[in-house]
């Protein structure tokens, strides 16, 4: 007796304990409960490799795993689909946009002087890019061209579209124009440039911060020892000549700086760098992000992005609530009325088993999807086979003469080794399907294998434990509440 208070005080406060996680830690959902955005991603080959290896395929990921946690959406999940794209889910997400440009750029960092004699050229190229820029910002901003502030007349943008010699499709927005006009004067600038002496490769840090006037924000850096010394020579070769230190990424000139004479003896050295280009936080967010996870070794283009509404994501977790709540209904009325009292005390058992089941899911913790609610629904029908495989065992023993308690210890011995066998098959196949599967598999395969394993302490534990302490009472102490009189000997009670 002593033995089973010790069990039924160990279950309730197992009971109390999963209770408490749940009421701490809320259940993390998938993409398709809690809905968001997911993005298909297309590694391209590129230079001397003309087709992607898994080897490359994994690289890649690497690099975007990187970015992703950078960005602080959490609960992502990033997995290889097929040779050579990937799969990208972002839950709570409903705008890809910003995460999309930042992973699907390849964040190559280089640092170039500029080429001497091009002091007038660049002059000019600058002043357009500030031009045009500001005139960007201003619309982004006001939503409207007809405010004050630095603008291009229409016939002024059309002359200088001509004389850059960029193609403006008809019918295309001052927006659009500007755009196209940014990106070619920018083609222009990086070309009055020198071949990169130094690149991201010797990059081990990037950070932001706020500059001391104004809103606008800075991107920091930081160099190996390698790159702090390739840096200072960079910039001693220009110092005080007028030519400037451009900073390129992804053959984009993102800043352009002049290096004082000062800096003429030994350049600047400490292995540090601050790129200042009139960045907004989420401007220098996002390039700290990619700079941080590094460059891409191979070129990735974005061909899908779905957008999986809350609205849906909602209707998904209703459904599967539904789904799960009736089944658990129908178990319980085919349990009571099958099985009598042992039915009602594995139906308790059964709550018991997905409370704990739910516990360990925020704890660990497992994203569930609509597989892993499948999983967990298929681990309460092995739970219950459990507690059948038992019941069943003592229905036999009651038939054959023996008396109560004998017949509920041995149906527990006698169907241990075949609820063992099959939960270790079960176990066998989760392991392969999480081995071997991809994302939402996985997670199929977690939430049944814990289900798997938390079934055979309820079934082989709390159901023992319970169905021992309600014969600790006399008046529940009758054969009758286990068979119709019918099935027993002599059909006594």
């Amino acid at each position: 007796m002593a033995r089973q208070q010790g069990w039924l005080a160990l279950i309730l406060a197992l009971a109390f304990a999963a209770a408490a996680v749940l009421a701490s830690f809320p259940l993390q959902l998938g993409l398709d409960l809690r809905g968001g955005s997911q993005l298909t991603l297309q590694v391209m080959p590129a230079g001397a490799i003309k087709r992607v290896q898994s080897e490359q395929l994994e690289a890649v990921k690497d690099v975007l795993d990187r970015r992703i946690n950078g960005l602080g959406v959490s609960e992502s999940t990033l997995q290889s689909v097929g040779d050579d794209q990937l799969l990208l889910q972002l839950p709570g997400e409903q705008d890809p946009s910003r995460a999309a440009k930042v992973l699907g750029t390849t964040a190559l960092l280089e640092f170039r002087a500029q080429k001497p004699g091009t002091e007038q050229e660049m002059t000019g190229l600058l002043k357009l890019k500030r031009q045009a820029k500001a005139v960007l910002d201003r619309q982004k901003q006001l939503g409207s061209t007809e405010s004050e502030g630095p603008s291009f007349k229409a016939e002024e943008l059309a002359q200088l579209l001509k004389e850059l010699g960029v193609s403006v499709p008809t019918g295309s927005t001052e927006s659009e124009q500007l755009e196209l006009l940014l990106a070619d004067v920018n083609t222009k600038i990086v070309a009055l440039y020198e071949p990169a002496e130094l690149t991201g490769k010797d990059l081990i840090g990037a950070g932001r911060q706020q500059q001391q006037t104004g809103n606008a924000w800075d991107v920091t850096l930081s160099f190996n020892s390698e790159g702090g010394r390739k840096f200072a020579a960079l910039t001693q070769s220009i110092a005080g000549s007028g030519r400037l230190l451009g900073i390129v990424l992804d053959g984009r000139s993102i800043s352009e700086a002049s290096v004082g004479p000062e800096f003429k003896p030994a350049g600047i050295s400490g292995g540090g760098a601050s790129i200042t280009g009139n960045f907004t936080a989420e401007e220098a967010r996002d390039l700290e992000v990619q700079l941080r996870g590094g460059s891409l070794p191979l070129p990735v283009k974005v061909i899908e992005q779905r957008t999986i509404g809350a609205t849906l994501g909602t209707e998904n977790v209703q459904r599967s609530l539904q789904a799960a709540l009736l089944g658990l209904a129908l178990v319980a009325v085919f349990m009571v009325v099958v099985y009598r009292l042992p039915g009602a005390v594995a139906v308790v058992a059964l709550a018991l088993y997905a409370l704990f089941n739910l516990a360990l899911y925020a704890l660990i913790p497992v994203t569930l999807t609509l597989p892993g609610i499948a999983g967990f629904i298929l681990s309460i029908g092995i739970a219950v086979d459990a507690n059948v495989l038992i019941f069943e065992r003592v229905k036999e023993e009651l038939r054959s003469g023996t008396t109560l308690i004998r017949s509920i210890d041995s149906g527990f011995s006698l169907a241990f080794s075949s609820i063992l066998d099959g939960h270790v098959t079960g176990l066998i196949s989760c392991v392969a399907l999480f081995v071997l599967g991809t994302g939402l598999v996985k997670g199929f395969a977690v939430t049944l294998g814990i289900g798997l394993l938390l079934s055979l302490f309820t079934a082989l534990t709390c159901t023992r434990t319970l169905l021992r302490l309600l014969m600790g009472y006399s008046g529940l102490r009758r054969a009758t509440y286990f068979l119709p009189a019918s099935q027993l000997p002599g059909g006594a009670a």
